[in-house]
């Protein structure tokens, strides 16, 4: 299992993408499918890696592939982010659009869990990595919903900091799967002294899963604060709050609206408190509709106003909804703003 990626990859010079790509991919793959396949079966991964590389490229220079065993076909193509929030949903609309799996092959927008991942064997710089040595410390934070991960293998004093670090998220990957990763760990960190209580790697995945088993349901979070100028703000999110659970939503719809009646610290009151509620009712009810395409993430008030933050698959309708809804506003103007942002930049501060 060898792992390409981003410093290999040919670009255009100025770090640009040189387009589109992914329809541009798939049909090349469909061209290149029998000398990939002859590659493959010779066992040649360097004729892979001049193959593919340029055409990973082709859709984005930072994306990072590898060709590893597959789930349910022999093989699987995975092309990935590796972790960069701005290119999630670009990896995966590449899986989105691919061709249905064979025998031979499957395709996947992340890394995915290896059940034999304890039997795996890596060389690390001249030093053999094998995961069944590999010791976690696991600290779940109180009313967290992450669990913080120290790794240490008897190799790791032997092995620079990044290297370290770059073997021990691979090895994360491998036990949970990228995206439970994302979703599930917190703080890493790569000792060259085995922690306290350390337990062996195999541990990780059930720590995981009961971790998880407490956000079956949808849950939200009452916060508190501040705006940049001092006055009080109220905050609402959905709890946890992780664009790994949606990515293709890389559209961010933003709603204001102007309220009329308000306390003294321009929180909303009365008959404006009443009409917000009514007003996010009747958008929770559209985006139910539209659960595939779209997500409430959170809404703030301060200083008069009122935001709400939906994420979006662009290809969707929620933004003309989000316009026809606000029509019926009648505290002030309304507005609806329609942006781009893949990194959920807007709603950072409510990520968890």
């Amino acid at each position: 299992m060898r792992l390409f990626g981003r410093k290999d990859a040919d670009d255009d010079g100025d770090g640009e993408p040189l387009g589109d790509g992914i329809a541009e991919f798939w049909t090349w793959w469909q061209e290149a499918r029998p000398r990939l396949d002859s590659l493959v079966a010779a066992g040649d991964p360097a004729g892979l890696e001049d193959l593919l590389a340029p055409a990973v490229a082709a859709v984005d220079p930072g994306l990072v592939w590898e060709v590893a065993p597959g789930r349910n076909a022999a093989h699987a193509l995975v092309v990935t982010s590796a972790g960069d929030a701005e290119l999630r949903p670009l990896a995966h609309r590449w899986a989105k659009s691919a061709p249905d799996s064979d025998l031979l092959w499957e395709f996947h927008p992340s890394r995915q869990a290896n059940s034999q991942a304890l039997e795996l064997t890596l060389d690390v710089g001249g030093y053999e990595f094998a995961l069944d040595k590999l010791m976690l410390g696991l600290r779940v934070p109180r009313d967290a919903p992450r669990v913080d991960v120290a790794a240490y293998h008897p190799i790791f004093g032997e092995l620079d900091e990044d290297t370290r670090m770059e073997t021990t998220l691979l090895a994360l990957d491998w036990l949970l799967g990228e995206d439970d990763v994302a979703r599930w760990v917190g703080e890493i960190t790569a000792a060259t002294f085995e922690p306290i209580d350390a337990v062996a790697a195999a541990h990780l995945p059930a720590v995981v899963a009961d971790l998880a088993s407490g956000f079956d349901e949808e849950q939200w979070v009452l916060l508190e604060g501040q705006t940049a100028g001092g006055a009080p703000l109220i905050a609402t999110a959905r709890y946890p709050l992780r664009p790994v659970d949606h990515p293709l939503f890389d559209q961010h719809i933003a709603i204001a609206l102007p309220y009329a009646h308000r306390d003294e610290a321009g929180l909303p009151i009365g008959e404006s408190l009443a009409a917000l509620r009514d007003f996010e009712e009747r958008l929770a009810a559209r985006l139910l509709k539209l659960r595939d395409d779209a997500v409430l993430a959170a809404h703030l008030s301060a200083e008069g106003q009122r935001v709400i933050h939906v994420y979006a698959d662009p290809t969707g309708d929620a933004a003309i909804h989000a316009k026809e809804l606000i029509v019926s506003w009648e505290e002030g103007e309304p507005r609806v703003d329609v942006t781009s942002d893949p990194a959920w930049a807007a709603v950072v501060p409510f990520i968890t």
